[in-house]
């Protein structure tokens, strides 16, 4: 398949916003978004905040912060922005003072540490929230022109998706499930020289 036959497809199909979803076009190479899914949980006139959810880091979070609680929870990486800060997304709601809601149920950030408290005694499952080091972030006006230039396609995100997206192949799975059209692109190889 040729980049010409990826020009005539809208990509733009809807509007970023908070709650949504930005797939990478399968031509995007750089190392920290090639292939990448992310939740925007922030979108507004000041720039953008999102979380990659397809990148594990293999660590668990109570390996990385000192005294956290033991709790099965494996950290994601986030974004190449502030990666060594801690980021969480969750359906707590205000269990945790001070968190945002991203979309209905599913919120992000909060007091950490009523958040240790509650896993502490046990009214928190791993199901229930999401942890990354780092964020993606995009300063005013930068993410509306990489949509310009078709470096990202634009989708509604679902709580189970944020959760729980978390594999390589949550790229594939993810535009296979917008239709036929975003399919094709799901097929694409990573190294087309390899085609």
């Amino acid at each position: 398949m040729e980049k010409d036959f990826f020009s005539n497809i809208d990509y733009k199909n809807i509007p970023p916003r908070q709650g949504r979803l930005l797939i990478s076009e399968p031509f995007l190479f750089d190392p920290y978004f090639k292939r990448a899914v992310i939740l925007l949980v922030e979108h507004n006139e000041n720039g953008s905040v999102g979380f990659i959810l397809n990148r594990p880091i293999k660590i668990n979070i109570s390996e990385i912060v000192e005294n956290f609680p033991e709790f099965e929870s494996e950290v994601y990486f986030g974004g190449p922005v502030n990666q060594n800060n801690l980021f969480y997304i969750h359906t707590l709601g205000n269990l945790i003072e001070g968190c945002t809601e991203v979309m209905p149920g599913l919120f992000w950030g909060g007091n950490f540490e009523k958040l240790k408290s509650l896993i502490l005694a046990g009214k928190i499952q791993p199901g229930e929230i999401r942890f990354f080091a780092g964020y993606s972030g995009w300063e005013k006006n930068q993410l509306n022109k990489e949509l310009k230039q078709k470096s990202w396609i634009v989708t509604n995100a679902t709580i189970d998706q944020a959760l729980n997206g978390r594999t390589k192949e949550f790229w594939n799975e993810t535009l296979k499930n917008m239709g036929s059209k975003f399919a094709i692109i799901s097929n694409f190889p990573e190294d087309p020289t390899m085609n």
